[in-house]
């Protein structure tokens, strides 16, 4: 297994565990106790939530870094590269690294079967641990009680926003959801929640084990304007005020959030750093804008009906000309609320392109989304063979200062930003 490259060890991480997802730390932590993890020497910043988790990273990894420290920051999925996932000191895990911590935790496995995200985080962590890192940052995969990150515990606890998405193993409303995403909450240390209104079981969770805790609109508090926005706290173990604060390009609840976690560490973090992190966070795929000649490309994952309402409020915002189109490249997910995502777009979309996704049995077929846009009342719908073909027709039919957005699921986005790259319109990763 040593000699594994990285596309070896990622095809045998995919067909090593019996199931996808299996959920649950005792298989991961029996194995974890065997490559004696020690991460002590770091702090540790846990990122659960429906949307907006990878953004919360990315805030807080730029400002961070920004103000001098060393970080680690495990994230997914990847859109292109599974190096994406592990970032040390801003920049993603080489080949090599990665291979030798796949080799690290198959020795560690003994009789223990692992799920590929479980494999994969014990090998971020193996790689953390050598890295004299400062600040961990661990965006949990799915849920939170019962994830791999969970294995690790969080001297900050943040929630990002709390909706319906993997109903099929969270619950089937907010409030089954929120109590396990909660579960990444620990006694007295900071539960930082940028959900204004979170479940009653979320807060629950918080008072049960004795959790510090920080919502929005309470503990901190955001008010954006046209040019900039305002933070302030006086509920945070470090009280600030900060005005007239860059708007940054991802949601701002999560870099509200961000700032409620960093003043929840001990770190000593300049205003000039927040300032300079807030501009430099990005996201690939998060409300991506590529301009392709006369016409602008908006990438953005959004997969459920929250994220969806939340891309439709930019689209509505950033449309330059009353004249200008939006055109949607589409493919989704079959286990998604289609049709609330598509009620979401439907009034931002002047037309709609969709194709099947490449080698995914998971993505829903081309016919069933053409039904669904049907029964939406949608008549201007083009229908091509994959996903990319959907997109070339776009490009296709777009006239000078139209846009295409394309959106629905990571698997969607990761098509086109891969024909962007390969055309050289965004930086190859």
């Amino acid at each position: 297994m040593q000699t594994y490259n990285l596309a070896d060890w990622l095809a045998w991480m995919e067909a090593h565990h019996p199931r996808q997802i299996e959920l649950g730390l005792e298989r991961v932590a029996a194995v974890a106790a065997r490559l004696t993890l020690d991460l002590s020497g770091a702090r540790i910043v846990t990122v659960g939530g429906t949307n907006g988790k990878g953004s919360c990273v990315a805030f807080l990894e730029a400002i961070l870094r920004t103000g001098g420290y060393r970080v680690g920051a495990y994230t997914s999925p990847h859109l292109l590269h599974y190096n994406e996932r592990v970032r040390i000191d801003g920049s993603a895990v080489d080949d090599a690294p990665l291979c030798a911590a796949f080799s690290a935790v198959h020795a560690a496995l003994a009789d223990t079967s692992l799920t590929y995200f479980e494999f994969g985080t014990l090998a971020a962590l193996w790689l953390f641990q050598r890295a004299a890192l400062d600040v961990i940052i661990l965006e949990v995969g799915l849920g939170g009680r019962l994830d791999a990150v969970n294995l690790i515990d969080a001297d900050v606890a943040v929630l990002t926003t709390i909706d319906l998405d993997h109903q099929d193993w969270l619950g089937s409303d907010r409030e089954a959801i929120g109590a396990e995403k909660a579960g990444i909450f620990r006694a007295h240390k900071a539960a930082v929640c940028a959900d204004e209104n979170p479940p009653r079981s979320v807060i629950a969770a918080a008072r049960k084990v004795d959790a510090n805790w920080y919502p929005s609109g309470s503990a901190f508090q955001f008010i954006a304007h046209e040019q900039n926005w305002n933070w302030s706290s006086q509920q945070l173990p470090r009280r600030a005020d900060y005005d007239n604060l860059p708007l940054p390009t991802l949601p701002l609840p999560s870099a509200a959030a961000a700032l409620a976690a960093l003043h929840c560490l001990s770190c000593a973090i300049s205003i000039d750093a927040i300032r300079t992190g807030l501009c430099a966070a990005t996201l690939p795929g998060r409300f991506q804008r590529v301009r392709r000649g006369d016409v602008e490309v908006v990438l953005d994952v959004a997969h459920n009906p929250q994220a969806a309402r939340w891309l439709a409020q930019q689209l509505a915002q950033t449309q330059l000309h009353r004249e200008s189109r939006t055109l949607a490249v589409f493919a989704i997910m079959a286990d998604k609320d289609v049709d609330a995502v598509i009620a979401a777009l439907k009034p931002c979309i002047d037309a709609w392109y969709f194709g099947a996704l490449p080698n995914n049995s998971r993505a829903l077929v081309p016919a069933a989304i053409d039904n669904k846009l049907r029964v939406a009342g949608i008549e201007a719908r083009t229908v091509s063979a994959t996903i990319g073909d959907a997109y070339n027709a776009a490009l296709a039919q777009a006239r000078v200062g139209d846009r295409v957005v394309v959106f629905g699921s990571f698997f969607t986005v990761a098509v086109v930003l891969a024909q962007l790259q390969k055309e050289g319109m965004v930086d190859g990763g």
